[in-house]
């Protein structure tokens, strides 16, 4: 088999697995009911074509979170306000928040399951550094604002999937409430500055 019919081959199982995960993980009641042999058969290919692309079950977990995420990311590097560049800093925050909010409500199953994949701690996962650094330069954009990497590491665990799955399955708290008190404390946060 030549080179380039390998790497279209394999581009093309990728993108199966992806597609077969996405499915998969959409339609279970619990990250942990969709396995790696569940992705492989949906997918049509061998259980080893899908260690050798992904590495790993949190291998595939952040492939397919990162594929879902990409429309974001650009948003936040290149788009209009209030997400892209230019905008308020105050009001880029909480554009920020909602996003991530947003998106975790979207992909509550996926984002539980990265978080929970045992990779160790959550706050060293690419996914999470990321925000972090975006919303603490932000923060280090507002004026009188103390310690933007504890702010940002505080106003991200409020965006944390256990607690947005607890929010929104458990407790039922409507996406819209969610939203307006995710950004009510964000704002507070911004607006009360350091303790006296």
């Amino acid at each position: 088999m030549s080179e380039p019919r390998s790497r279209k081959d394999a581009a093309r199982n990728r993108e199966a697995v992806l597609a077969a995960a996405d499915t998969l993980f959409a339609r279970c009641e619990s990250p942990e009911d969709v396995t790696m042999a569940d992705i492989a058969t949906a997918a049509g290919v061998g259980k080893g074509t899908l260690f050798r692309a992904f590495g790993d079950r949190a291998g595939l977990l952040r492939a397919l979170y990162e594929a879902r995420l990409e429309p974001v990311r650009e948003a936040v590097e290149t788009g209009p306000p209030p997400l892209g560049p230019g905008t308020e800093p105050r009001e880029r925050v909480t554009a920020l928040l909602d996003a991530v909010l947003c998106f975790k409500l979207d992909n509550r199953r996926l984002a539980l399951a990265l978080e929970e994949s045992g990779n160790g701690s959550p706050y060293r996962a690419g996914h999470y550094e990321r925000w972090h650094g975006v919303l603490r330069a932000v923060l280090e954009e507002i004026p009188g604002l103390p310690d933007s990497g504890f702010t940002a590491h505080a106003l991200l665990a409020a965006t944390r999937a256990d607690l947005v799955e607890h929010l929104a399955g458990e407790e039922r708290v409507p996406r819209e409430r969610m939203r307006a008190r995710l950004a009510e404390f964000a704002g507070r946060v911004l607006a009360d500055g350091p303790p006296r």
